[in-house]
């Protein structure tokens, strides 16, 4: 049987499913029905699942696609979106009746119809059990609560980015990269938290993308701070440019210069003073 990576749900879940027999072949961009852990949904066919296509890929879920989406399937889909705005407002109905403190942010109506999840925030931990019963009588069928962070809500909510592009959650990001404020100033970004923070309010993901290439090129500078001869003189470091691959120096005479990294000689270090 062929193995595919394929996309699914509104988490936009990765996992590598089998067709169903060796004569099933799908493209890329693909529209599959599947049956996953969670039950019958939609799926797109990202690649093949080759070796190289999962070196990339960390954990993923596994399951079965049964075929291609039938022009049913489609219509099927297009139902479900379309009660969606009625079953966000029922859902929230019920929220407000048990008067608990949680935000809706998306529900998920499962194709094969076996299940609603329910994505909610909430600050503190919530007895959601007459809830559950209330939403399951609705809604007739299983109802699963999944908290989420305020990333994951961009992740399902956001459209477009500060740069004029589509989120890079909610199109290739499989998983949310750790990001610190030492990669915005490495990268000489500017520092004001409402430019360089992203629409979940969380440092911007594209901050990760290049700083192992900053962190490796600045490996290769003198450290700021510290006396070094160039081919002109005496001098020392004040600052980078990184990419550039240039250094900022003061020379004994007061002059600052934007000198190439290849013009610096050596790098004079200070002896440690010796301990009595």
């Amino acid at each position: 049987m062929a193995s595919y990576v394929v996309r699914y749900g509104s988490m936009r879940n990765l996992g590598v499913f089998h067709s169903r027999a060796n004569s099933d072949s799908f493209q890329r961009g693909s529209s599959v029905i599947v049956r996953s852990n969670r039950g019958l949904e939609t799926a797109s066919v990202l690649c093949e699942a080759t070796e190289d296509a999962l070196s990339h890929l960390d954990d993923t879920s596994s399951g079965q696609i049964l075929r291609g989406m039938t022009e049913q399937d489609l219509n099927e889909f297009a139902h479900l979106q379309e009660t969606r705005d009625e079953k966000l407002k029922t859902c929230q109905r019920h929220i407000e009746k048990f008067q608990l403190e949680m935000e809706l942010v998306e529900i998920e109506h499962l194709f094969g119809g076996e299940r609603v999840i329910v994505y909610y925030l909430a600050e503190q931990r919530i007895d959601f059990r007459e809830l559950v019963k209330s939403l399951a009588s609705e809604f007739q069928t299983r109802i699963e609560m999944r908290q989420i962070g305020v990333r994951d809500e961009a992740k399902l909510l956001a459209d477009y980015g500060d740069c004029g592009k589509p989120v890079c959650c909610n199109t290739h990001l499989s998983s949310m990269p750790p990001v610190s404020m030492k990669m915005a100033k490495i990268q000489k970004a500017t520092l004001d938290p409402t430019k360089i923070s992203g629409r979940c309010g969380r440092l911007k993901c594209c901050l990760r993308y290049e700083y192992d290439t900053y962190d490796e090129l600045q490996k290769e500078l003198p450290r700021i701070g510290v006396d070094v001869i160039t081919s002109t003189g005496r001098a020392r470091v004040l600052g980078h440019e990184i990419l550039a691959q240039q250094v900022l120096v003061e020379m004994e005479d007061h002059r600052r210069i934007l000198i190439d990294a290849s013009d610096v000689l050596s790098v004079i270090k200070k002896n440690k003073p010796k301990k009595n």
